[in-house]
Parts: C-alpha cells; sequence; structure tokens
C-alpha cells in the first residue's frame, strides 16, 4: 500500500526553510522601518520648512501677523485633537490601513495647500494636512510594535529617530532653498510624490498581523475628547496674541469641564475610546507625563532660539536655522545607538540621563547674551540633540513595551497626544514669558522673520528670552523627576517593564 503522505522533511532542509521564513521577516521589518522613517522624515520637513516659509505665505496671501501663525498651530492642534481618536481607529480597523490612509490624505492636503490662494484655504488645508499628520503619527508607533518583538523596539524607534532628525534638517535646507529661489507652493507640493511613494512602499509592505477588535465607535468620547483639548488649547494659544478675556477664559474653563466630563463618561462605557484602565499599569502614567513636559520644556528652544537669533543677532531666518542643523544631525546618530542601550537595560536610565543632558542644554541657552559667540549656540544645540536622542526612543519604547498588544493604536495616540499638548503649550509659555520685556506683537514679528529688534531693545528681549529658558527648565526638571521615579518605585529599570512576550 503506497502511503499519500508527503515525504518528511530533511533536517538540513527544515533549518534552511526556517533560515529563509527569519530572514524574510528581517526584511519585511527592515521595509516596516523604513515605511515609518518615511512618514516621520515628511511630518519632521513640515515642521521646520513651514516655519521659514511664514514671512513669504504673509504677503503673498495677505494674511495679518496674527493669524499666519495658525498655518502651523492649526497643524499641531489638529493633530493633537484626534491623535488618540485615530489612534483607536487603528485598533478597532487595522494600525497598517490606518497608516496607509494617512499617508493619502496628507498627500492631498498637501496638494490642496499647494494651490490655497486665501488665508481661510490656507488654513483650512492645513487642517486637512493634519488630519492625515494625525493619521501617521499616531499609528506609526503602533506600526512598529506590531513589526518588532519588545526586546528590539527600542531599537526600531532609534531608527524612527533618525527620520524625524533628518526631516528637521532637509526642512531647513529645502526651505531656503525654494524660498529664495521658486515658490513657498513647492514645500507642500514636495510633498506629494513623496508621499505617493510611501503610499505604494506601504501598501507592499505593512500587513496587519492583528486581528482587528472591532467595536462601535465612542463618538460622544471623540466629541468630549475633541472638544475639551480644543478648548484649553484655543485659550492658550489665543494668549500668544491678545490679552485674556471673557471669551478666552471662557474657551479654558469649558475646555476643562469637557476633559472632566469625557473621564466620567469613559469609566462606564464597554467600549471606550481610551481604556482609562491602561491608566492603571503602574508605569504608563509617569512615561506618558514625561513626554508632555519633555515636549513643553525642548519644543520652545525653536522659538525661542529663533527670537534671540533673529531678534537680537539680527540673522535671517534660513542663518537662524542653519545653526540648529548640528543638533538635528546629532540626535538622529544618537537615536539609534541609545534605542540599543533601551533594549538591553531598559528604558528608564536612557530617558532619564538625555532629560538630564537637555537641562545642561537650556542651562547654557539661558545664559545668552547679545555678545555670546554663535559657536556656543550650535554647541548647545548639539547638546539638546544629544539629550532628545536619548530620551525619545527610549520612552516612545517604554510605552509600547507596557501596553497590551491590542491597545497598541491607541497608546501610540495617547503618547502623540501628550506630546503634541506638551508641544502647544510650549509655543504658548515661550511668546508669553519671553514677551514680558517687550511687546508681543513685536516678540511674535520677530520669531516670524517679518521684523528687526531695534539695537536698544536687544537686552530686554534677552532678558524675557533668559526667563522662558528658566521656565522650560523647570518643566524639564518635573519630566526627569517623573522619568526618574519609574526606577524609584520598582528598583531597578528591568522591574518596571513587563516580561517579554
Amino acid at each position: 500500500m503506497t502511503s499519500t503522505e508527503p515525504p518528511a522533511r530533511p533536517y538540513g532542509s527544515r533549518r534552511a526553510l526556517l533560515a529563509e521564513l527569519a530572514s524574510t521577516d528581517d526584511r519585511r521589518r527592515k521595509l516596516t522601518v523604513v515605511v515609518v522613517m518615511l512618514g516621520v522624515l515628511m511630518a519632521a520637513v513640515d515642521t521646520t520648512i513651514v516655519v521659514l516659509a511664514l514671512p513669504a505665505m504673509e504677503r503673498s496671501l495677505h494674511i495679518s501677523m496674527a493669524d499666519v501663525i495658525w498655518v502651523i498651530i492649526g497643524y499641531v492642534l489638529t493633530v493633537t485633537i484626534l491623535a488618540t481618536q485615530v489612534g483607536r481607529l487603528g485598533d478597532m480597523f487595522g494600525r497598517a490601513r490606518m497608516y496607509e490612509l494617512g499617508f493619502l490624505v496628507f498627500v492631498i492636503g498637501s496638494a490642496l495647500c499647494a494651490s490655497a490662494a486665501s488665508e481661510a484655504t490656507i488654513v483650512g488645508f492645513r487642517l486637512l494636512q493634519g488630519l492625515g499628520g494625525a493619521f501617521l503619527t499616531a499609528n506609526s508607533g503602533a506600526v512598529l510594535a506590531d513589526a518588532f518583538p519588545a526586546e528590539q523596539r527600542g531599537r526600531a524607534f532609534g531608527y524612527n529617530s533618525i527620520g524625524w532628525n533628518i526631516g528637521a534638517i532637509l526642512g531647513i535646507l529645502l526651505g531656503g532653498l525654494l524660498i529664495t529661489y521658486a515658490s513657498w507652493r513647492w514645500i507642500f507640493w514636495i510633498n506629494v510624490p513623496t508621499g505617493l511613494f510611501a503610499l505604494g512602499l506601504a501598501a507592499a509592505v505593512l500587513r496587519d498581523t492583528r486581528s482587528a477588535a472591532r467595536q462601535p465607535l465612542d463618538l460622544s468620547g471623540m466629541a468630549l475628547l475633541g472638544t475639551g483639548l480644543f478648548g484649553v488649547l484655543w485659550a492658550m494659544t489665543r494668549l500668544t496674541t491678545s490679552s485674556l478675556s471673557a471669551g478666552t477664559l471662557a474657551w479654558l474653563v469649558g475646555g476643562a469641564a469637557s476633559l472632566g466630563v469625557f473621564v466620567l463618561v469613559e469609566h462606564g462605557r464597554r467600549a471606550p475610546m481610551v481604556d482609562l484602565r491602561l491608566f492603571r499599569i503602574p508605569t504608563l502614567a509617569p512615561t506618558l507625563l514625561a513626554a508632555l513636559f519633555q515636549g513643553l520644556a525642548n519644543f520652545a528652544v525653536l522659538y525661542l532660539v529663533l527670537m534671540y537669533l533673529q531678534g537680537v543677532r539680527q540673522l535671517s531666518p534660513l542663518h537662524a536655522s542653519l545653526l540648529l542643523v548640528p543638533g538635528y544631525l546629532v540626535g538622529g546618530v544618537i537615536g539609534p545607538y541609545c534605542g540599543r542601550i533601551s533594549d538591553r537595560i531598559g528604558a528608564i536610565w536612557p530617558a532619564t540621563v538625555g532629560l538630564g543632558v537637555e537641562i545642561a542644554a537650556l542651562g547654557i541657552y539661558s545664559q545668552l547674551r547679545p555678545g555670546t559667540s554663535l559657536v556656543t549656540v550650535a554647541a548647545a544645540a548639539v547638546l539638546n540633540g544629544i539629550g532628545a536622542g536619548a530620551f525619545m526612543p527610549a520612552n516612545n519604547a517604554a510605552v509600547m513595551k507596557i501596553v497590551p498588544g491590542n491597545d497598541f493604536g491607541t497608546a501610540s495616540g495617547m503618547l502623540r497626544t501628550f506630546a503634541n499638548v506638551g508641544m502647544v503649550l510650549s509655543f504658548a509659555v515661550a511668546i508669553l514669558v519671553a514677551a514680558r520685556s517687550i511687546s508681543r506683537r513685536l516678540a511674535f514679528a520677530i520669531f516670524l522673520g517679518t521684523t528687526s529688534l531695534p539695537r536698544r531693545l536687544g537686552a530686554s528681549l534677552t532678558t524675557g528670552l533668559h526667563a522662558a529658558f528658566f521656565a522650560s527648565i523647570a518643566f524639564m526638571a518635573v519630566a526627569t523627576v517623573l522619568s526618574a521615579t519609574r526606577w524609584l518605585r520598582f528598583g531597578s529599570p528591568r522591574a518596571a517593564e513587563p516580561p517579554k512576550p
């Protein structure tokens, strides 16, 4: 009788098959990192390149100085308000699918921004672009967490930081060239071919490895969270260009009240927009709050240093931005190494030490004078890049290591929300504190690069900047303490992390 069973595969063939499968998985992981890096790179380019283009947009579209900043803030607000919600959508309908949707919406928003003909259209299209950015940034961490085991996620997030820093550098260099020799519209057109290439690569490479958790949408939760964040952040950003009024106070109080109602309502939901039980994980809250306070302290540095270089030192926006390039370059190089260290010894030490290095950089900035060498400014930027390059990959990986796999999208969105809340508030605090010695309008115009500071006011602006840098040091110190408490509570970095799955 002839057996119909296939012959047993020789041991050597099985070993070759396993090696081939491992090689295929490794190749797919590398391509996944490339796809996510492209998304992060595009977002970073958009951050620095738009700052340089603001004066040209103001002239071309006849936008008032008080409103042109919404070209930046509107985008960041949209990402901040929607990050948690679209991260949850990734958990429900597939992270890879939502990430690819982000590329599509971002490309469409970019093309529309390049075609904008008025103040209303450029701000409105930037909001659409921000929707695409929310899908990208909120789901990028979940896509990496799906692709890599827990013991390799620090390295993956370290490579991700390369994309951010290269994007920031490209934004400065391309922004200067395009605005000088072409048109500000090209800063958006360049996103179209890049985004379409990234979308095609994502469609070919990314796979949703976990079954989607199909649940009803929590529309009321989305509305309460979005309204609350918008109210608080709108009020804070309005304070940068106008004094406190009853309307601004109403937005602030109403936003805070909406967030309070959101917390109460979500506790009773069967399928909440944000599962608040995640905060029972002991190290999650300090990790997210460390991201918030680091963003609150660090994002202000971009505005404050540009105000110093353009206002006190009379540099052009492009030349001022070029002095920050060494910091971005070093941050990109150091990120993967610090990510690997966090994989070996845990995330707490790299993250906490990185925050300490950033405090040292802020200390140097707080001593700037009208005659300070520009080499010192560049050196402080390098130190700040080292600190950020150590903190961000480790802290991001820590979040994705401690949450359950079914909540990767929500956790990634929460991380982006906390960091972006810090970024938006950072801008408001920077302008408010720095402008205590000169008018807010003049401080704002100096940041935009649309006016020069009278030399007699150089010392006054420097004094205001010192106060803002000291405020950033205080926020960074809070982030450092929050990061360190994870070790103090558990006695070792590894004890604060769950066993590897």
